[in-house]
């Protein structure tokens, strides 16, 4: 009994520990305006727990708003197979495979039934600059296609970084789409080295 009640203590003290380590965020933070979370992204810190229970860890340096009522949305024309997890709760992970060799990891936002992501298009390490490369260098695949984001036992889930200031964002028309192209909903922080693609407005 004794042995059981240490054991237990033990296990408490780990997660405490580990909720003291990796401050997440509640799903009411994903459950708004697109465009507030994709800007409010920058700068938090998105995790990878691995099959050894080691956690990679990196800044969120690049983002792209995605709303139901834009035509470059994968949920513009409703409800489909692929895009169901977009339909869902806010705060889940929304994983696409695209041009047959590259997955892309999204952000569920906005309230159930409104369908809207944020695509992270590059992270603050040598290797993740791209929504693609990310990925690849995380091993990221379909497999985690709607996994909580606010659950601290995910293999994927985003907790608090470093507070980033409205001055150190910088605004631009997103990459590589042809649909409402002209719409400035890429985000990304000024000046860092990781930031994918053009860089100016």
């Amino acid at each position: 009994m004794r042995i059981s009640i240490v054991t237990w203590l033990i296990s408490i003290l780990l997660k405490l520990a580990l909720v003291d380590k990796f401050r997440l965020f509640d799903r009411a933070f994903y459950k708004r305006p697109t465009l507030i979370v994709a800007k409010e992204l920058l700068g938090t810190k998105l995790c990878r727990r691995l099959p050894d229970g080691s956690v990679l860890q990196a800044p969120i340096v690049e983002v792209e708003a995605y709303t139901e009522d834009d035509p470059a949305c994968h949920a513009f024309r409703g409800l489909t197979e692929r895009n169901r997890v977009m339909f869902g709760l806010p705060g889940h992970a929304y994983v696409y495979f695209i041009y047959g060799m590259y997955f892309c990891l999204n952000v569920v936002t906005e309230p159930e039934n409104t369908p809207a992501a944020v695509l992270i298009r590059a992270i603050g390490v040598t290797g993740g600059e791209g929504p693609g490369k990310l990925c690849r260098l995380w091993g990221i695949d379909k497999s985690h296609n709607g996994l909580d984001l606010c659950d601290l036992q995910s293999e994927l889930f985003i907790c608090k970084g470093d507070k980033v200031n409205k001055s150190d964002i910088e605004v631009s028309t997103r990459i590589g789409i042809k649909l409402a192209a002209e719409r400035p909903w890429r985000f990304y922080l000024k000046g860092h080295p990781h930031v994918s693609g053009r860089k100016k407005r």
